[in-house]
């Protein structure tokens, strides 16, 4: 777990000149041109239009609330309602070249089941999260005895839609778990930017605010 990953220039490789959030510009590095693509958890549809536009992507999207499905169909953008605990199962094995689950894996029920089916229906899995082993939020525990409430988490613990408080080494376990192989990596700082040095887990566990993992499935890896 204390094995230095080498970081990518994600923050650099495409413009951002339409103002596009800069922890999108992390996930669409990862993304191959005119992919298939399954982004789950996919809100309003931003992530998965600047794949559209940015990518040339075959892209569809799972979003659980109706607004963010009205949202999404408003931008001409095919997705369906649905929930990753539950849906992800009708999904067949390799049924897109890349599955995305950006900031959601935090507020699924079933983290290792959610992973596992990732890692069946996509060759290949980007996941970003925020990671509660920051510093800031460690701080706020410590100091003051309270859940945190950061940009990157602005809600109070009673509003709050993340039931799972996962850190980048909590992540980095599951994986392992799972035998998912980690392809690239970068923890983000806060304001989503990834940091352009390499170093142990711990150290990224402590300063960075945000994990985006490449995955692949391993040998034998799939729902238990």
């Amino acid at each position: 777990m204390n094995a230095p990953v080498t970081p990518w220039d994600a923050a650099q490789a495409i413009p951002r000149s339409d103002g596009a959030r800069v922890d999108h510009i992390a996930v669409l590095e990862l993304v191959p041109p005119g992919a298939r693509v399954l982004d789950i958890g996919c809100g309003d549809g931003t992530l998965l239009a600047l794949l559209r536009d940015r990518r040339g992507v075959d892209g569809r999207g799972i979003e659980l609330s109706r607004e963010g499905v009205n949202a999404c169909l408003a931008r001409g953008l095919p997705v369906i309602q649905g929930d990753a605990d539950t849906d992800l199962e009708n999904y067949p094995d390799d049924a897109f070249d890349v599955v995305v689950l950006s900031q959601t894996i935090q507020a699924t029920r079933n983290p290792r089941i959610v992973l596992e089916h990732l890692l069946r229906i996509g060759r290949q899995v980007v996941i970003s999260f925020p990671n509660f082993g920051h510093w800031r939020v460690r701080a706020e525990l410590a100091l003051r005895g309270r859940m945190p409430v950061t940009e990157l988490m602005p809600e109070a613990w009673y509003e709050t839609q993340n039931i799972h408080h996962c850190t980048i080494r909590d992540f980095v376990g599951l994986c392992r778990v799972v035998g998912a192989r980690i392809e690239r990596a970068a923890a983000l700082d806060a304001s989503g930017r990834p940091m352009r040095f390499s170093m142990p887990w711990w150290v990224w566990n402590l300063i960075g605010a945000q994990g985006v993992f490449l995955l692949r499935r391993g040998e034998g890896a799939g729902p238990g």
